[in-house]
């Protein structure tokens, strides 16, 4: 319905009703349909230049199948050792205690630790060796 206040009735009488030069307002269309008849009339462009753009690929794995591993490197240790320390002279950590299930091993350690994790790096058993402190895998028992 016609209405007097709308903004439309402001350009009423003028040129280019606010787009500019004449022709600046035209052949820009609508901004959507830009893929249609893919599955229609344009089946042959779809064969010829983009085969995998219908259907599935791949799969996913369900979320009870992938095994999430949560990992810690050798320089978090320091400040894991003043936190949860289960013997004062010892220094133990148990790493799968806490939720983590393998040792990485970036930075460096200068505190002499015993650590208890399910999996570790070579380098990081070697960093924690170097620093006077041994690392415990899986089951086994520590070596005194």
């Amino acid at each position: 319905m016609p209405h007097k206040l709308r903004k439309i009735r402001k350009t009423r009488g003028s040129r280019t009703q606010g787009y500019g030069r004449v022709g600046q307002h035209r052949d820009h269309g609508s901004k959507g349909c830009r893929k249609v008849g893919r599955h229609k009339h344009l089946w042959s462009y779809v064969t010829t230049y983009e085969p995998d753009y219908f259907g599935k690929h791949g799969f996913n794995s369900p979320r009870s199948l992938q095994r999430v591993e949560r990992v810690i490197n050798v320089h978090e240790l320091e400040e894991l050792s003043h936190r949860f320390t289960s013997n004062l002279d010892k220094h133990v950590i148990d790493l799968t205690r806490l939720g983590y299930t393998k040792l990485l091993g970036s930075g460096c350690i200068r505190t002499p630790l015993t650590v208890k994790v399910s999996c570790c790096t070579a380098r990081a058993a070697e960093k924690v060796k170097n620093a006077g402190g041994q690392v415990i895998t899986g089951t086994k028992e520590p070596e005194e």
